[in-house]
């Protein structure tokens, strides 16, 4: 049963002042929210998540195929292609982003946002594009795009969704709450790995020291963030990141403290200053759209085929179940599943982000996927299909006025995805502790998920641990089928190293 906020009946009386078929078709009063609301709560997830439109260009546009070309299909050897072609990779992934979240509003009706997965990308980028040409890396990714919404289609993946019990669906959203909070953390250069190979695998700042005026205002955005919230004030992560950035602006104007990568007290990834607003607000160019071959990654004999299978295998599984994990745990942060565990429209949602992989794939930009980010906008109050809506029209804006974006540092964003981090984590007392077989798979999920840095790895290792447990106690008659069906992949998920060196 979807859980009402206190403003239900306020939110109610708002909507009623506004067009009465925006309200019925996206539920909003029926949610407890508002069209202010979701408007704030599309505005912080936007925000949140802005960074990708950045940040991929610089996995997806700077890496060379195995024939020397970037994604663009320009040489890697002229640094001047690299300019062009992150360009166009910006401007793609603004697109692909922006279409596939305004189709999450409108079909899922759910406060989900979807972009460039980050992982994917990387595999795309490190693993493939060295072994094949970039056509034929974006080829692999519309074929695991196709498979995965076939397995949507046919009904397996809402099945796969259902099967899932309970008390693990807590502990993938309760373990994600902590791996937001660590990215958070991380953005910020709170948490970093040790300069010249330290003793421990993260510390402190820099050198064990908070140092630099990027932590300055992360710390101070932080602060400023648990004091609105702790004063329930309406807008209070909007508020903190928009405070935040002008904050960065002034202290980068005065202290000129450039990037992380020129200084280690540096910005993490934009640094705040007006002087980017000058840059180029001209029409995006979108090359990179439908430069995809089908078929050439397959080519090659048995031992080929074999790794292409398994490498489609490795996305398919990190795109399944990340983007799993994240509608459970936007929707229970939300207070929007039933009573089953299941938020509505399952089949919906799940369909809408098996589509964007193939659009990602067609969009040359890998696969897109359902965005963790999406709480912050929850948290904001968003609890409806029309904040995504909101953000995917900001998205498709971005290609346009990309030097706003370029703006807004990750220390102004930061604080709201550790305090997402705290709201989601607040689940863990509905985890049945004293349940062995519900306890130990649920406490893997949660650290792994943090520890690997990866959301595959935790739910796999975890439902791994949940199976070998049931048989331990004799209970595997408990289990349904399809779980085991899933850990069988699992397991060939986590054995792809050792299958693919034998390959080789």
């Amino acid at each position: 049963m979807v859980q009402n906020s206190p403003r239900s009946k306020a939110a109610a009386v708002e909507n009623a002042q506004g067009p009465g078929g925006l309200d019925s078709f996206f539920e909003i009063s029926k949610r407890g929210s508002s069209i202010a609301a979701e408007v704030r709560g599309g505005l912080v997830t936007f925000f949140s998540m802005a960074y990708i439109i950045a940040l991929n260009p610089i996995i997806i546009g700077t890496a060379a195929d195995k024939n020397g070309n970037l994604i663009s299909g320009l040489s890697a050897d002229d640094p001047a292609n690299i300019g062009l072609t992150m360009g166009m990779v910006a401007a793609a992934t603004a697109l692909i982003a922006g279409i596939m979240t305004i189709l999450m509003g409108v079909i899922g009706r759910f406060p989900i946002a979807l972009a460039t997965g980050l992982g994917l990308n990387a595999i795309a980028a490190y693993s493939l594009a060295p072994t094949m040409t970039w056509p034929q890396v974006m080829g692999l990714i519309v074929w695991e795009g196709v498979i995965i919404t076939i397995l949507v289609l046919t009904g397996f993946r809402k099945a796969v969704f259902t099967a899932v019990p309970k008390g693990l669906r807590t502990a993938i959203s309760v373990g994600i709450g902590l791996f937001i909070a660590l990215i958070g953390l991380v953005d910020a250069g709170f948490v970093r790995k040790p300069g010249g190979g330290g003793t421990t695998p993260v510390e402190l700042g820099v050198g064990g020291q908070l140092l630099g005026w990027p932590l300055f205002c992360f710390i101070v955005g932080l602060i400023l963030l648990v004091v609105l919230y702790a004063r329930k004030v309406k807008g209070s992560m909007l508020i903190a990141i928009i405070v935040t950035t002008v904050l960065s602006i002034v202290v980068e104007a005065i202290v000129k403290t450039g990037s992380v990568t020129t200084h280690a007290t540096g910005w993490s990834l934009n640094v705040p200053s007006l002087s980017d607003l000058s840059g180029a607000w001209g029409l995006p160019d979108l090359g990179l759209l439908g430069r995809v071959d089908m078929i050439g990654a397959f080519s090659g004999g048995p031992k080929v085929w074999i790794t292409v299978v398994l490498t489609i295998l490795a996305l398919m599984l990190a795109d399944f179940f990340d983007s799993m994990g994240t509608i459970v745990a936007v929707g229970q942060q939300g207070g929007l599943l039933k009573e089953n565990g299941n938020p509505p429209r399952t089949q919906q949602i799940l369909l809408v982000d098996s589509v964007a992989a193939i659009a990602g794939g067609l969009g040359s930009v890998s696969s897109n996927t359902s965005y963790i980010e999406s709480a912050s906008g929850v948290g904001e109050g968003a609890r409806t299909g029309l904040a995504s809506v909101f953000t995917g029209v900001l998205f498709l804006l971005s290609m346009f006025i990309s030097p706003i974006i370029g703006v807004v540092p990750s220390e102004a964003v930061a604080p709201v995805l550790v305090l997402v981090g705290f709201m989601m984590l607040q689940q863990v007392t509905d985890i049945e502790w004293t349940k062995l077989d519900i306890a130990l798979p649920a406490f893997l999920m949660i650290t792994l998920m943090a520890f690997t840095y990866s959301i595959t790895v935790g739910i796999g290792a975890g439902f791994l641990l949940y199976l070998l447990v049931k048989v331990v106690l004799g209970k595997a008659k408990e289990v349904h089928v399809l779980l085991w069906v899933v850990g069988a992949l699992f397991l060939v998920y986590f054995a792809q190293g050792v299958l693919l060196s034998w390959i080789g």
